[in-house]
């Protein structure tokens, strides 16, 4: 009987942990602030395409450091990239403070953007660190192993933006009839309760600022493999080789549409919910819920990746997510969320298995594709605000116009809907030329 392959070597464990911990770090990052985008609307009176913009901020910094983040560390190392990374991430968030001072919604959207200047740099580093981390055939299970951990801190971002933020927004207060009470406000009445918001939104983000600079400390006095290399970068090569790969280019084409879905699905769950009734902070519950499938997922499919190969699962999964989403646009009422939620159940396998599929096979090539890879990101920044700009069809609410007879907010989820089908395209198409190469992903 052959035994399997390793899934992580006794003498990598150590570092293989440490790394992994990063994941749950800027997994706190991402759904601390994708509430941010209705709690931002609300205090500063914004329509859905200019609240949608703390998203671009957000993803938008990921595309504009990846590339330099793998120049980087192909010329220094692994841990002085994340190191650098974690600086710039504390740097951002602790940016907060004089945002909120400054009542800026503009600063805010700097800081965001600086803020993801570091997770570019995290995850540019820990994606392929992990890949190396232990044998190739264990590579794409094992890079779903680490990813399983991003939910977890997820859910603490999620746990904190409810808790300490929309909770405690005097913004959100309501009269006795359900009505929002702070836009029948005078200005100057207004002006306080915006001051004591943006207060609210800034001190979470500052007391994360504080406890990244704490890990870089940690990090940066423990003895990690370097993994340094003295090589001469050459980026044009590289960029010829890897544009020759067609797994590589459409892989990259696949993740940004994945992210670009996973961030409307993420983002506009608080807009759906408001529809139905349901106040942002109550809402939360439902954001909860759906990333506790999407962590049930991760290690659901961390045991199946054992049995089923990689690209088979990504088309079931994929279809999967088509359907739950074409529910959450047609369903009525509270079976449209439910349907909505179950999509992070199928959306759960796609970001590191799209991820391995693209990497497969690349070598020292892999550095730079990974940050390609990371650029994908970008979708996160670019379909939230076009999802945005649909719900504004008919007004600034959510449900001012019916479009094939349901809201906009439910027509909207539309463009997740198309980006889950070149999601099931890319994975048919590899597994199609696999199967005639007489492979088994």
């Amino acid at each position: 009987m052959t035994q399997k392959p390793a899934l992580v070597p006794k003498n990598l464990l150590l570092p293989f942990i440490l790394i992994t911990s990063l994941f749950a770090l800027w997994g706190f990052a991402n759904d601390i602030t994708n509430p941010m985008v209705a709690a931002f609307k609300r205090v500063l009176e914004l329509n859905n395409t200019q609240a949608s913009w703390v998203q671009m901020a957000f993803y938008g910094g990921y595309f504009t450091m990846a590339l330099p983040a793998a120049f980087f560390i192909k010329k220094y190392s692994y841990k002085t990239g994340i190191l650098l990374g974690l600086g710039l991430y504390g740097f951002g968030a602790l940016l907060f403070y004089p945002a909120a001072a400054w009542e800026s919604y503009g600063f805010f959207l700097a800081s965001l953007y600086i803020l993801t200047f570091g997770l570019a740099f995290l995850e540019t580093t820990a994606n392929p660190y992990i890949l190396s981390m232990g044998p190739e055939a264990t590579a794409t299970q094992r890079l779903n192993l680490a990813q399983a951990f991003n939910p977890m801190g997820a859910l603490a971002g999620l746990f904190v933006a409810k808790q300490f933020i929309l909770n405690a927004l005097q913004s959100n207060a309501t009269d006795s009839d359900g009505n929002i009470i702070f836009s029948s406000l005078d200005e100057s009445a207004k002006a306080v309760i915006r001051t004591a918001d943006l207060m609210v939104i800034r001190n979470p983000y500052v007391m994360l600022g504080l406890v990244v600079i704490a890990i870089l400390v940690i990090i940066a006095l423990v003895k990690m493999p370097e993994n340094k290399e003295t090589g001469k970068v050459e980026f044009k090569a590289t960029m010829s080789r890897l544009l020759k790969n067609r797994n590589f280019v459409e892989g990259t084409l696949a993740q940004m549409f994945y992210v670009g879905a996973q961030i409307m699905v993420w983002t506009y769950i608080y807009q759906y919910a408001e529809v139905l009734g349901i106040s942002n902070a109550d809402a939360v519950n439902y954001g909860y819920a759906a990333l506790v499938i999407f962590l049930i997922g991760r290690w659901v499919c961390t045991f199946l990746l054992r049995y089923i190969s990689p690209t088979k699962l990504l088309s079931i999964f994929s279809g999967l997510a088509i359907l739950f989403t074409a529910g959450a646009i047609f369903l009525p009422g509270m079976a449209g969320l439910y349907s909505l939620v179950a999509i992070s159940f199928a959306m759960s396998l796609m970001f590191p298995t799209i991820y391995g599929i693209a990497l497969d096979g690349l070598g020292e090539d892999s550095k730079f594709a990974a940050a390609y890879l990371v650029m994908a990101i970008v979708g996160g920044a670019i379909m939230p605000t076009l999802q945005g700009m649909i719900m504004d069809i008919g007004g600034a609410a959510y449900d001012d116009t019916l479009i094939l007879g349901v809201p906009e907010v439910n027509f909207s989820f539309i463009l997740p809907l198309a980006c889950f089908v070149m999601v099931l395209l890319f994975s048919l198409r590899v597994k199609k030329v696999a199967k005639l190469e007489g492979f088994s992903n």
